[in-house]
């Protein structure tokens, strides 16, 4: 039997997802069914009821229902109570074991660190940068941390949310929040969980940003590079985008309802290609 699987959204019909999983589904063995699905902006807990009824399995969830997804939980690993979301519905955890319980997971993290150790990102030690204090970056906090970064700024327009957001983490770590105006470099790694991307926007940062041999890094990917990471490589970084985070985060999803970890770097070059 086909076990289903797809991603919730809204809007949801740009998503690389079915292809990702279908990809590690013909690389592994498995046999599923990952699909698409543009749930109700004021019904997600419906929408992820009617799946599993209709024979759903887990799911992956992206804007803007991570949190809905979160309290349609039964069971939450610790990342996702840390990140207060969900990308991750597990039904019956791995999906070979056929109980009823919800298990919540966010791998978003995972997936930023372990698309950073693939471009040779040394974390331990390291002045970390990140930019923004929304959801983005509140899911990527954790790893960040567990990795053993010499100190960590989360910097955003509005300074107090980025504080608030460093002291809900300062249990595991060094980690500070101000606004962007209190930024000083140099930093050995900046990440861009902003959404400012998405419209062709740069947030309002030094030049005197980066260490020599330092890397940027943008959550959003596309085509071409954003206006960030063309910024950053004029002032010297190296430039890497988010579809590697992209294709690691299924990955680790993927294992989770599978219990098989598939090779991301076919899937990522071929993804690649076809931008």
């Amino acid at each position: 039997m086909t076990d289903r699987y797809c991603v919730f959204g809204h809007p949801i019909g740009h998503s690389k997802s079915p292809a990702i999983h279908t990809a590690f589904a013909e690389q592994t063995g498995e046999a599923l069914e990952y699909i698409a699905i543009e749930a109700p902006l004021d019904d997600f807990a419906g929408a992820w009821q009617r799946f599993v009824a209709a024979g759903g399995r887990g799911a992956n969830v992206t804007v803007p229902f991570k949190e809905d997804a979160f309290r349609c939980c039964e069971v939450l690993s610790h990342r996702a109570r840390r990140a207060g979301a969900v990308n991750t519905l597990i039904l019956g955890g791995n999906g070979k074991n056929h109980d009823f319980k919800v298990y919540g997971d966010t791998t978003d993290g995972v997936g930023l660190v372990r698309d950073l150790a693939h471009h040779g990102i040394e974390l331990k030690g390291a002045r970390i940068l990140v930019l923004g204090a929304g959801g983005a970056v509140r899911g990527v906090l954790e790893p960040l941390l567990a990795a053993a970064p010499r100190s960590l700024q989360v910097a955003n327009r509005t300074a107090a949310k980025a504080e608030a957001l460093a002291n809900d983490f300062d249990d595991l770590g060094a980690i500070v929040g101000s606004g962007f105006e209190a930024v000083e470099g140099p930093f050995d790694l900046v990440i861009n969980g902003t959404s400012a991307s998405l419209s062709g926007e740069l947030p309002p940062l030094p030049d005197a940003l980066f260490s020599t041999g330092a890397g940027a890094y943008d959550m959003m990917y596309g085509a071409e590079p954003t206006v960030y990471l063309r910024w950053a490589a004029d002032q010297g970084a190296t430039p890497m985008d988010g579809l590697g985070m992209l294709v690691e985060q299924a990955a680790e999803s993927f294992f989770q309802w599978r219990g098989k970890r598939p090779h991301t770097a076919p899937v990522l070059e071929r993804l690649r290609r076809s931008l």
